[in-house]
């Protein structure tokens, strides 16, 4: 199981996702270009020691990013579908795609990936947090797939 994220914008999502993955034991990627510079102070913010206890890889853009996955099942979490998370088989080498805060995922990246879901929320409100989701997703994942830590 791993993380990825599409051009993220916020360092601290990007800090708040690192930590969540040190502390469940599962890698990110991030998808370049981000949309802040990249610093140890600026993420560790949200991070904290936890980047210390995390694998995370950068990727010069979606193609490459792509291609290092080789046959892994790419499942892209959007608003735009109907098909829920807790309705999804999750693989344990599935990797987990969110996209970017402000526009998530252009329709090219959307028609790259193997599955697209959504967790379920209120028809009255557009999206959540990043990070929220993230941990939504990544504790079903994992719990489908028997790969929570302890």
């Amino acid at each position: 199981m791993r993380i990825a994220l599409f051009e993220p914008e916020i360092a601290g999502n990007v800090g708040a996702v690192l930590r969540l993955c040190a502390c469940l034991g599962t890698p990110v990627d991030l998808i370049e270009p981000m949309g802040f510079a990249w610093d140890d102070r600026r993420v560790r913010r949200t991070a904290m020691d936890y980047i210390d206890h995390v694998e995370f890889t950068r990727h010069a853009g979606f193609e490459p990013f792509r291609a290092s996955l080789g046959r892994q099942r790419l499942v892209l979490f959007t608003t735009k579908t109907r098909e829920s998370a807790y309705d999804f088989r999750f693989r344990p080498d599935d990797v987990l795609l969110f996209g970017k805060e402000s526009a998530g995922v252009p329709p090219s990246v959307a028609e790259a990936c193997d599955a697209r879901i959504r967790i379920p929320m209120r028809a009255e409100v557009r999206s959540m947090n990043l990070a929220t989701t993230a941990a939504l997703a990544l504790g079903e994942a994992l719990r489908q797939t028997a790969g929570l830590p302890g």
